[in-house]
């Protein structure tokens, strides 16, 4: 498995629409909650900040490392790269 960093620093597009809304409700809830829990509230809030941010960009650094896309085409799957074939290079 390789890390492509010239691929994660494209901010390409990674996170489909309704992922986007699950991690940007996620992320508000641990904000909120971030306010009233004593003693993990730091932990919280840089958890809810994280998934705030890659909700409203579109865009997360891990999926690109990953090389995974969420994101829907047209026919409404979802896209992906396909993963190379180490076997058929001999």
């Amino acid at each position: 498995m390789t890390f492509d960093f010239k691929r994660m620093l494209k901010f390409e597009h990674n996170i489909g629409e309704k992922e986007k809304k699950y991690r940007l409700y996620a992320g508000t809830a641990m904000l909120v909650v971030s306010l009233f829990v004593p003693g993990g509230e730091v932990l919280l809030l840089l958890a809810g900040m994280v998934l705030v941010a890659t909700g409203y960009f579109g865009w997360c650094p891990v999926y690109s490392g990953l090389h995974k896309n969420t994101c829907e085409t047209e026919a409404g799957s979802t896209e992906s790269t396909p993963t190379e074939n180490n076997s058929s290079e001999g």
